[in-house]
């Protein structure tokens, strides 16, 4: 097969199904043959022209396939072999890898991030694999292609955000937005020993999830102002730890009114435009606050350290998988996804 199916992205407000000729893989590549992907909150920044991407360059970053083809160099893996691989691609040897930075690869912000921003993506028949070795990470028998869609961007984010916003057991956490990754956040700060965890959200159906994944309340934040909620919750204190999943002026503010002094602000929101901070809830700078945010952790020892905690049994996440589309009808796809109908979580796309 010569060319492939893919989604392409023309300009603003374009995604669009097209035929591509098929990657070969280069010294110290891989392509895979992708059986399962899905849409990410990115992507719909990038189709609104939020996020900037160059026209003509397919998007998607969170593929699980089949190995199609190895480059000179990738050594200890087999031809249809099925694996996995992160959103993001670090190379494993420049000094922010190395400094264990591997989001940040390449010395430049977000440069780990290439699937879908700086080179084409997985939500096509087959994708290359950049620095095969650092990324490709095999999938266990026991596990479906389902139970792992969630590893390579929202699950290693989600739970990123837990991690950076270093949980300790017995803290009061609360998440704010559940959409994939702030239930992702939810569960993550579950497995990190939280003893009361509040989620924040309007939609029934998100909020009744957030239980499901470890929410000891949830805050509907229509009918209550979530900021007293919490602050009533804790007994005026605040929470330990708050997590940002929605990525906008309101929810970052509420969760730093909503953190008690010395707290930590984890960040997981993709903002638009200008970010501020209120000097009130900051405490001029005087609160011992800490803000830390979060790229997507990746590389193949984050994919298998993900992988052994859903095959552990701790977490399931295929119940995040509402609607499934084959490829040839990803703009239908995007349409549903970006308009948040039908009670959608994630869109499993099937090439």
């Amino acid at each position: 097969m010569d060319t492939m199916k893919a989604a392409v992205f023309k300009e603003a407000g374009r995604i669009v199904l097209e035929r591509r000729p098929v990657p070969r893989a280069g010294p110290g590549e891989a392509v895979i043959k992708v059986s399962m992907t899905t849409i990410c909150g990115t992507d719909v920044h990038i189709l609104k022209g939020e996020y900037p991407v160059a026209p003509g360059l397919i998007v998607g970053h969170e593929p699980v396939g089949t190995i199609a083809e190895l480059g000179p160099g990738v050594d200890g893996y087999r031809l249809g072999q099925r694996v996995v691989v992160g959103a993001i691609t670090p190379c494993g040897q420049c000094h922010p890898c190395l400094e264990g930075h591997q989001s940040q690869c390449g010395g430049h912000a977000i440069g780990g991030w290439r699937f879908g921003n700086t080179i084409d993506g997985c939500q096509a028949e087959y994708v290359r694999v950049p620095f095969a070795m650092a990324n490709l990470a095999p999938v266990p028998d026991g596990l479906s292609d389902e139970q792992v869609l969630m590893c390579p961007d929202i699950m290693s984010t989600g739970f990123g955000g837990a991690e950076n916003g270093a949980i300790r057991i017995g803290d009061t956490v609360a998440v704010f937005a559940q959409g994939p990754i702030g239930l992702c956040a939810t569960a993550g700060a579950r497995l990190r020993g939280a003893s009361r965890i509040i989620a924040v959200d309007s939609v029934p159906e998100r909020l009744e999830m957030a239980r499901r994944l470890g929410a000891d309340h949830v805050v509907d934040h229509t009918r209550d102002d979530p900021v007293e909620a919490i602050l009533a919750l804790t007994g005026g204190q605040g929470a330990d730890v708050t997590i940002e999943a929605l990525g906008t002026q309101p929810t970052f503010e509420n969760c730093l009114r909503a953190l008690r002094p010395g707290g930590t602000l984890s960040s997981l929101g993709v903002y638009s435009g200008k970010l501020s901070l209120p000097v009130d809830a900051f405490a001029a700078g005087l609160g011992d606050h800490r803000i830390v945010t979060t790229l997507c952790p990746g590389g193949k020892h984050r994919m298998r350290r993900l992988m052994d905690i859903v095959a552990s049994g701790r977490v399931d996440l295929r119940p995040l998988v509402t609607h499934r589309f084959p490829l040839d009808r990803i703009e239908e796809a995007y349409a549903l996804f970006a308009a948040q109908r039908d009670g959608v979580l994630k869109v499993a796309i099937v090439p």
